[in-house]
C-alpha cells in the first residue's frame, strides 16, 4: 500500500462527508434563491459555483495529503500576498454592494480579504507556536501577544477601510480563538480584552462609514421598537425576518413561487449570498434550518477535536484559527438573519455563494484535515509505508 493511500484513508471522513454535504446543499440553495431572477448572472450563479467547488476539491485534497509543516516557511509569503492584494483593491476602489474590496483579473473577480484572513491564520499559528524556539524573546507573553496583535491589526485596518465590517469583525474572533490556545496566561489576556473593548467607541464613531452606523442604530430602533423606514434604512431588514417568520416550521415548498424572496422583496443580488439563509428558513423551515446549522456546529466541533490530536502546537492553533472562522461567520450570519445581531453582509460557510470565500474555506479544511492525517500516531504509519511525495517536511 502506497503513502499516498494510507493518507486518503487515514483521512477524517466524516469532516469530508460533512463538508461536501454542505457544499452540495448550498448549490441547491443558490439555485433557489437565484432561478425567478431577470439577470442571467444571477439565474446561472450556482453554476459557477459547480466551477469553483470542482476547483475547490482539488485545493481541498492538496491541502489534506501534504503535510501542513509548510505553514513554517509558506506563512509568511501567503500572509503578504493577502495583505498587497487587499491594499491594492483598496487602490483600485473597485465598489461592490458598497465595499471597495474586490480585484479584478481577467475574467475572474475576487476579494483579497478571504486570502488575508486565511494568511492571518497561518502566520499567528507559526508566531505563537513555534517563535519561541528560536530564541527565549519570544516567549515573553507580552511579546507573544504583541506579535499576534500586530499581524492582525494591519489586515483588519485594511479591510475595515474598504467598508467590508462584516470582514474585519472576522479578525477578532479569530485572533481569541487562536490566543486562547497559544499558551498566554489569563492575566495577559485580559489586558488585551480591556484594550479592545476601549477601542470599539473609536471604531464606531470614527472607523464607519455612515451607512455602516446606519445599519447598527437601525438594528437597535427595531429592537427596542421603535418606528423605523421599512421602504429606507431597514427596507433588508424588515423583508429578511417576515422570509424567516413565514417560513414555520416546514417551509413554503422547494422553489415556491410565492416567497417573498421571489416575488422580488429581499435584495436580489445578496439572495444568494448574504441573505441566503433567510431564503433557506422561508422554503425549507425551521426543521430543515435547525438541520442546517447543527451541520455547521458539527464542523466546528469537527475542528476542535481534531485539535486534540495535532502532534504540536501549530496545529492546535491552525485548527483554533479555523473553528474560529466558522463560528464567527456562522453567528454573524444567521444573527442578522434573524435580526439578533446588525446586518454586515457576511457569507455563510460552504452555503453562499462566492469563489474566493468557498476556494479559502476548502483549502483551510483541508489544513484541518492535514492536521489529522499527519497527526503522531497516523504519521509513523505512513513513514512505515515508505517515503511520500507529499510530504514535504524533508
Amino acid at each position: 500500500m502506497t503513502p499516498l493511500f494510507r493518507k486518503l484513508l487515514g483521512m477524517n471522513w466524516f469532516l469530508v462527508v460533512n463538508m461536501f454535504a454542505l457544499i452540495a446543499f448550498g448549490v441547491l440553495a443558490i439555485y433557489s434563491a437565484g432561478w425567478m431572477k431577470e439577470e442571467a448572472s444571477l439565474v446561472n450563479a450556482w453554476n459557477r459555483q459547480i466551477i469553483w467547488v470542482v476547483v475547490g476539491t482539488v485545493i481541498f485534497f492538496a491541502a489534506s495529503l501534504i503535510d501542513y509543516s509548510w505553514v513554517s516557511w509558506g506563512a509568511l509569503p501567503v500572509y503578504l500576498g493577502g495583505v498587497i492584494l487587499s491594499l491594492l483593491a483598496l487602490a483600485a476602489a473597485e465598489s461592490i454592494h458598497g465595499h471597495e474590496s474586490w480585484l479584478q483579473v481577467g475574467p475572474v473577480r475576487f476579494q483579497p480579504s478571504q486570502i488575508a484572513v486565511a494568511g492571518t491564520i497561518l502566520l499567528v499559528a507559526l508566531l505563537l507556536g513555534s517563535m519561541h524556539n528560536l530564541h527565549p524573546f519570544f516567549r515573553n507573553p507580552f511579546v507573544k501577544l504583541g506579535l499576534a496583535a500586530g499581524s492582525c491589526v494591519i489586515p483588519f485596518g485594511i479591510v475595515l477601510a474598504q467598508g467590508d465590517f462584516g470582514s474585519a469583525m472576522v479578525f477578532l474572533p479569530v485572533a481569541a480563538a487562536m490566543i486562547l490556545v497559544g499558551n498566554i496566561p489569563f492575566r495577559y489576556m485580559t489586558v488585551v480584552a480591556l484594550l479592545g473593548l476601549s477601542a470599539v467607541p473609536w471604531a464606531f464613531f470614527f472607523g464607519l462609514e455612515p451607512h455602516q452606523k446606519t445599519r447598527i442604530t437601525v438594528f437597535i430602533d427595531m429592537l427596542a421598537g421603535k418606528p423605523v423606514d421599512t421602504q429606507g434604512d431597514a427596507y433588508a431588514a424588515h423583508y429578511i425576518i417576515q422570509a424567516v417568520g413565514s417560513g414555520g416550521l416546514a417551509g413554503k415548498g422547494f422553489l415556491d413561487e410565492k416567497t417573498i424572496n421571489n416575488l422580488g422583496f429581499i435584495p436580489k443580488r445578496t439572495a444568494i449570498n448574504d441573505f441566503i439563509f433567510a431564503v433557506i428558513a422561508e422554503e425549507w423551515g425551521f426543521y430543515v434550518t435547525a438541520a442546517l446549522i447543527a451541520a455547521l456546529a458539527l464542523l466546528l466541533l469537527q475542528c476542535l477535536f481534531i485539535a486534540l490530536y495535532s502532534r504540536d502546537t501549530v496545529g492546535r492553533l491552525l485548527c483554533a484559527g479555523v473553528a474560529g472562522l466558522f463560528f464567527a461567520h456562522v453567528f454573524q450570519h444567521v444573527g442578522m438573519n434573524l435580526l439578533i445581531m446588525p446586518i454586515t453582509g457576511i457569507p455563510l460557510p460552504f452555503i453562499s455563494y462566492g469563489g474566493t470565500f468557498l476556494l479559502i474555506c476548502m483549502f483551510l479544511c483541508g489544513m484541518v484535515q492535514s492536521i489529522w492525517v499527519h497527526r503522531d500516531g497516523a504519521t509513523q504509519r505512513i513513514a512505515n509505508a515508505g517515503p511520500s511525495l507529499g510530504d514535504f517536511r524533508g
